[in-house]
């Protein structure tokens, strides 16, 4: 029922939708190039263009949002979260992919940047150019919180995050900005708290091949991919038969 309805008007809808959505996953965990479809699924052509219709159009972000209080509800919790965790990934990219320089982590590519609650759901991403400061890019995934989760007051982040952004995000949304420091005696890996959230949520998503690499010529798509990813995790905790 989350999906668009057929138009009144044209030739009539003979996909089956279920099939559409079983095409898209395939992509997605395989990482195969839509062409390499298996032929048990509908037409690689009419699969890209659902995918690429529900991109533009906002489905796949109102499947999330609509999936996400479900969730959490289902694990005891409040429909909307209280505390975010904020953090960053850099990915190499394919050569449609806009290329941006990270050099703290030595990676040409693009950034993704997320948003999680304390659940490790996903609840903002913007894929931005790699050489854009984590700083900056911050400001560009928190912009779209305005307004979405009236109970949010906390946001843990590294090191990273500190300085000016703390104000901003004050100023912003009304937001606590908390900076989680590694230990100044720690010379090895250590698992801090609360940041450690948002890389489980990172690891989901490395299930997935299509995010192993950015592959996609636009990163609005990367998102859309980010986005079905996290569908697919909330459908299964809510139908895990």
């Amino acid at each position: 029922p989350l999906l668009p309805p057929a138009k009144p008007r044209g030739r009539h809808r003979s996909v089956d939708l279920r099939e559409v959505i079983n095409g898209t996953l395939y992509v997605l965990r395989s990482g195969c190039p839509w062409r390499m479809m298996p032929h048990d699924l509908p037409p690689w052509g009419t699969v890209w263009w659902y995918f690429r219709q529900w991109r533009i159009d906002g489905t796949w972000e109102r499947i999330h949002g609509t999936l996400h209080p479900k969730v959490r509800e289902s694990e005891g919790r409040e429909p909307t979260p209280s505390a975010a965790i904020l953090d960053s990934q850099s990915v190499k990219t394919s050569e449609k992919g806009g290329l941006g320089h990270d050099a703290g982590k030595k990676v040409t590519g693009r950034k993704r940047h997320l948003v999680v609650d304390t659940l490790g759901l996903l609840m903002a991403i913007v894929v931005h150019a790699a050489n854009i400061q984590d700083r900056d890019g911050a400001k560009l995934v928190l912009s779209k919180l305005a307004g979405k989760y009236p109970r949010l007051q906390l946001i843990w982040a590294d090191a990273g995050y500190g300085g000016q952004l703390v104000d901003w995000t004050r100023t912003f949304g009304g937001w606590l900005l908390e900076i989680v420091r590694r230990p100044p005696d720690s010379h090895r890996f250590e698992v801090l708290p609360r940041r450690w959230v948002v890389e489980r949520t990172l690891a989901w998503l490395g299930r997935s091949r299509r995010l192993s690499k950015d592959y996609e010529a636009l990163p609005e798509t990367t998102e859309a991919w980010v986005h079905i990813a996290m569908i697919h995790l909330m459908l299964r905790r809510l139908k895990p038969t």
